[in-house]
């Protein structure tokens, strides 16, 4: 048996286990039709969007696929670019809603340079914003994804790196990342500014070119975010953000307030919210290297999760 084959097979049997995360005592509402008239019935077509990666592509998939099952019509909008880009599709009403991590909406579209302490401050903060805008929120994730900063297990062991502030014992670096990085202070300008890291030099880099930008010493340090399937290969390491520059990363699902009502509000979030409480760091890690790692699609690997959940 080869390797792609028995990785494959791991990664169907952690999708299905995984599956029963959402507990069999309490079954998602979602689930089921119960008799009458499905809730999206009549309702009109959402406009969905997601951003540029893995992840993103699969929360699309999950919500769009959760929502047409419960008879909603969904145009899903896939790839339409970082924070920066997909946040002005919201407001221009190019799309309804689309899945934001919280700590990006405070620092990026609510343009906060500050560091929140907890996942629930962070959580509020993102709410008030939103709602200021005319906007609303659903229920958080039970995962978090956060960009982290990682090097090579291998330069790590070497120079004795641990934490982000001891990337200043190699001197002049270089960090890898998304362009969008380099201004955030969330990222590249927050390393600098908490850490001192005033050495760092930026290197732009197309996402999904980190790892191999490590590998071949492009660079000595890459921006990852933690659920990232690579990570759980051993090769390298996430060093702690003692400082918590990268802050606390749950999903949520943002939404126009005026078309949730129109969807008929209720009904509506609680099928958003069924789909975010199963998604665990482990479920979003192993749907993440079912797409990155065994090259399955989103679609697939979505419905394959939601369906082992009782949502399809």
């Amino acid at each position: 048996m080869t390797t792609s084959i028995r990785r494959g097979i791991v990664i169907a049997m952690s999708l299905t286990m995984l599956a029963a995360c959402g507990g069999d005592e309490n079954p998602p509402a979602g689930g089921g039709d119960g008799g009458g008239g499905l809730p999206g019935e009549g309702k009109p077509t959402v406009t969905i969007g997601t951003k540029d990666f893995t992840e993103e592509f699969i929360l699309g998939e999950l919500y769009t696929q959760a929502l047409e099952a419960k008879g909603y019509t969904v145009d899903l909008k896939s790839n339409i670019g970082s924070t920066e880009i997909i946040d002005k599709a919201l407001v221009s009403g190019e799309i309804d809603a689309y899945p934001e991590y919280t700590g990006v909406a405070v620092a990026v579209s609510a343009a906060k340079d500050i560091i929140p302490k907890s996942a629930e401050e962070t959580l509020s903060l993102a709410t008030d914003f939103y709602e200021s805008r005319g906007q609303t929120v659903s229920e958080a994730t039970p995962f978090f994804d956060v960009d982290a900063i990682a090097t090579t297990k291998e330069t790590a062991d070497a120079e004795g790196l641990t934490t982000v502030a001891d990337l200043k014992k190699l001197g002049s670096f270089t960090v890898g990342a998304r362009p969008e990085f380099k201004d955030r202070y969330q990222g590249f300008r927050g390393m600098q500014e908490v850490y001192g890291l005033t050495d760092a030099k930026f290197k732009q880099l197309a996402f999904g070119l980190q790892y191999q930008a490590l590998d071949s010493g492009d660079i000595e340090a890459a921006n990852v975010f933690s659920t990232d399937a690579q990570l759980a290969s051993g090769k390298y390491t996430v060093l702690e953000d003692p400082e918590g520059v990268f802050g606390f990363q749950n999903v949520v699902f943002v939404i126009d307030q005026t078309k949730l009502d129109a969807l008929g509000a209720d009904d509506f979030m609680g099928i958003i919210n069924d789909v975010n409480a199963l998604l665990t760091n482990d479920a979003m890690q192993a749907m993440n290297a079912a797409v990155d790692i065994d090259k399955k699609e989103p679609t697939d690997v979505a419905k394959e999760f939601l369906d082992a959940n009782g949502m399809l």
